[in-house]
């Protein structure tokens, strides 16, 4: 009798593993096919430190600064298509698929530090013969940014903060795969179990207006977590240790600076805007009511109206 309820038992959980892979398991997509779809023209690649890097150059490239722009975690370059679409009629810019995102893919040492990221900038624009650029950073972009302008003030004309990560905080709400991503066991699963659910609604979670968010939308960063080495670097990005004091270099960047911040980040929150107002002496704080983590993409015109704006300011 007991061998029989542990065949039952044993027989259950295969049908549910089965279940459960054949209704969420996914592999990885073909680099090729996921580039016919999210790398058209102007998309191109460059190597850089043994990876391929996805990245846009669009604009008047003989603009001796460009604008830089850099994603944040779990995003791409698509992210600024709405602004660069306008940037590019009067500005040189320059955006990438940062290691472990988009179509570049992950760093071949899994080291996933800030300080490895900032090192990649300057690899990737020395590599673009870009010695002097306007540098901007969204959430986990915008540290690297900042981090960067730390390190090589003498690369950075001006400075634009979007959501951008650097203090110590608390999130009032954390996006669904990032929680997974920091589960013992249940965040290697995560690998090649990845339900387009969680991605659906951890989108959602750093948008203030859910009616923005569209089928394509969810597509996109759900088939790009599918590019080969994104889902392992996904988590392998939450277990790099965070430097918990470099916040201090913050007061010492006197580049000009636009804090550009939604007003309901749920991720970073507003009140981490004041901290860098408070610290920055250089700074231009600009809120933007009704909208979330990513302003760029969920108000491209409101966001872009406060930047442009900044660019023209002497």
């Amino acid at each position: 009798m007991i061998v029989k309820i542990i065949k039952i038992f044993l027989c259950s959980i295969c049908f549910f593993v089965i279940l459960i892979l054949s209704l969420f398991g996914y592999r990885d997509k073909p680099l090729e096919e996921l580039k016919a779809k999210y790398a058209p023209s102007p998309s191109t690649f460059i190597s850089v430190n043994g990876m391929d890097v996805h990245f846009r150059d669009e604009g008047d490239a003989p603009d001796s600064i460009p604008i830089v722009l850099i994603h944040g975690t779990a995003a791409s370059l698509h992210t600024f298509n709405d602004w660069a679409a306008q940037l590019k009629q009067d500005y040189r810019v320059v955006r990438m698929d940062l290691p472990a995102y988009g179509l570049t893919g992950p760093f071949p040492d899994r080291d996933y530090s800030i300080d490895n990221y900032v090192d990649f900038i300057a690899d990737f624009l020395d590599s673009l013969e870009i010695n002097k650029c306007v540098l901007g950073g969204n959430s986990l972009g915008g540290g690297i940014a900042w981090n960067f302008t730390s390190k090589y003030p003498e690369m950075v004309d001006k400075l634009i903060l979007i959501d951008a990560s650097g203090y110590p905080s608390e999130a009032k709400s954390v996006p669904l795969a990032f929680r997974i991503a920091q589960i013992p066991l249940v965040k290697n699963i995560f690998t090649f179990i990845t339900p387009r659910f969680v991605v659906k609604a951890s989108v959602e979670n750093v948008y203030a207006d859910k009616t923005k968010i569209s089928e394509a939308l969810v597509d996109r960063y759900f088939e790009l977590a599918l590019r080969k080495g994104n889902r392992q670097a996904f988590i392998d990005k939450f277990e790099a240790q965070t430097d918990l004091i470099a916040h201090n270099n913050i007061k010492l960047i006197d580049q000009r600076t636009l804090i550009l911040w939604g007003e309901k980040d749920l991720l970073i929150p507003v009140e981490e805007a004041y901290k860098f107002h408070r610290d920055l002496p250089n700074d231009t704080l600009v809120i933007l009511s009704n909208v979330g983590h990513v302003p760029m993409e969920e108000s491209p015109n409101q966001s872009l109206e406060a930047v442009l704006s900044f660019l023209k300011k002497r």
